[in-house]
């Protein structure tokens, strides 16, 4: 494999506690469990990371099939809906990158913990919610939770498994979020057709309890790869300017304010990067997408593929409930059809790229991605279910095939020491990439239907609406092969 590049040059990592030298300081010591493990070890650890990585996309799953019941109890715009889930994608993205660095700095094992505990305890919250805008505030509460475990998990087990088993392991992590993903749209379904959408969250708190124990009982070490070092706290801010501004102004696009709140996030972005580059200690290493090719193009191909997909569930749940007029039970095991494929997928997926080059992968994956994306474009009110569950596998087949090789590419393009800003960037390019897909979709509601509850009346516009979404993710996809070409090769070549 190519050896990874670092910023600023040759960056030997941290020593062992026990090999430290007096020349030394903080930042050079870690608090890490020893290099090699069991595999009992290593097996539970992986089982604590499966839990969490089923967790909170099996709840942003659920959530998009009990939309439209949510929309009926509180009377809510299709505007206001998407913020249900945007909420959550956002304080996720918000807080993502500074825990990354927090867990760096301070112990993954105390980050990933807390990170569960608040998720579990705002899932209990939404079950007592009485509000359209408190439930929003707790969805920016359980997407705070979420951010730090999302931030820490890819990172504990780049951390554990040694590059020739890490491929298999986020394969097999990454099934876990494509489980997650594909009992979501289903017991979301059943759970909101028979028990209310309430009943959603509460599943949330005794798996997440289970983790809990789990973390507690088992999880050794804190792995602290940067003790010692200062928090960023003025770059978190800057970033989190950026972020809101931007998905705010997507939001309100049509409206004069739109435009400026637009143009202050990409300022912001823009003062973000060049602040990170002049500090010692940056919350995001931006120096890595600089000086490492693997690093910077497999981030943007996750962020554009990310960006092409997340919001095809949200629009396909809608219209199977509002303009095919199938029961949440119903849509939900419809729409299993494309996360199942994902987690058939993606292990394998994952160990190919142990063994070839994962751009060729994932790239692959990218096309067939595309594919099912220019399918769904001819969706009508009277398509064969049929099509529409070949076009879910399609898609499904495609993500898998380019998910696990992409992450694998990412954590193997960085030295032990940036695990935890590496792990940090996977969960950031993705919910960035979520983000801005649900961005595009509230965008086209906003200027086809406007602030308006979806009724009959409505449905021609809300099909143009669809169609226009998915045109814009088909050509993302088709720009996304480029980049994910152009990555460069890990391996070695004979």
């Amino acid at each position: 494999m190519q050896k990874p590049e670092s910023p600023g040059g040759t960056d030997p990592g941290c020593a062992e506690p026990d090999t430290v030298s007096q020349e030394q300081g903080p930042a050079d010591i870690c608090r890490n469990p020893p290099d090699v493990l069991t595999g009992t070890e290593k097996g539970i650890i992986l089982l604590i990371a499966v839990l969490a990585g089923f967790l909170t996309p099996f709840d942003g799953a659920a959530v998009n099939i009990a939309l439209p019941s949510i929309a009926a109890e509180f009377h809510m715009d299709v505007i206001s809906l998407s913020w249900i889930a945007t909420a959550y994608l956002l304080a996720a993205a918000l807080f993502l990158v500074p825990f990354g660095k927090i867990a760096d700095i301070y112990g993954r094992k105390k980050i990933f913990l807390y990170g569960i505990g608040i998720f579990a305890a705002a899932s209990f919250a939404m079950t007592m919610v009485p509000s359209t805008n408190l439930m929003i505030a707790i969805r920016v509460i359980q997407g705070l939770g979420s951010g730090m475990i999302f931030g820490t998990t890819v990172a504990i087990l780049s951390s554990v498994f040694p590059p020739g088993e890490r491929g298999k392991a986020l394969g097999i992590y990454i099934t876990s979020v494509y489980f997650g993903l594909s009992m979501g749209p289903f017991l979301g379904g059943v759970l909101t057709q028979y028990f209310g959408w309430r009943s959603i969250f509460f599943v949330n708190v005794p798996i997440g309890i289970a983790a809990i124990l789990l973390v507690t009982w088992k999880l050794k070490g804190d792995w602290a790869e940067c003790q010692g070092e200062r928090f960023d706290l003025a770059g978190s801010v800057i970033y989190g300017i950026a972020i809101v501004a931007v998905m705010y102004g997507l939001s309100v696009a049509t409206e004069g304010a739109g435009y400026a709140f637009l143009l202050t996030g990409i300022a912001a972005g823009i003062v973000f990067v060049l602040y990170e580059r002049r500090i010692k200690f940056p919350v995001l290493e931006v120096k890595l997408f600089t000086g490492n090719r693997i690093f910077a193009f497999s981030n943007l191909a996750a962020l554009i593929n990310y960006s092409a997909t997340y919001a095809v569930t949200f629009l396909l749940s809608l219209y199977l409930q509002y303009t095919s007029g199938f029961t949440p039970e119903s849509a939900g095991l419809i729409l299993i059809a494309q996360p199942a494929f994902q987690a058939i997928v993606s292990p394998i997926a994952g160990k190919l790229s142990d063994r070839i080059e994962p751009a060729v992968v994932a790239s692959a994956g990218m096309a067939l991605t595309a594919a099912g994306l220019i399918l769904l474009i001819f969706l009508t009110e009277t398509t064969s279910l049929w099509y529409l569950v070949l076009c879910l596998i399609v898609l499904g087949a495609g993500f898998g095939l380019f998910s696990s090789p992409n992450t694998n590419a990412i954590m193997s393009a960085v030295e032990k020491r940036y695990y935890g800003v590496a792990s940090g960037m996977v969960g950031t390019m993705r919910l960035l990439g979520q983000m801005l897909s649900m961005g595009i979709a509230m965008l086209v509601f906003a200027i086809m239907i406007g602030p308006v509850e979806i009724t009959p009346a409505y449905y021609p516009q809300f099909m143009a609406s669809m169609h226009i979404g998915f045109i814009v993710f088909a050509i993302f996809c088709l720009v996304g092969i480029f980049f994910s070409l152009v990555r460069g090769k890990m391996h070695d070549t004979a």
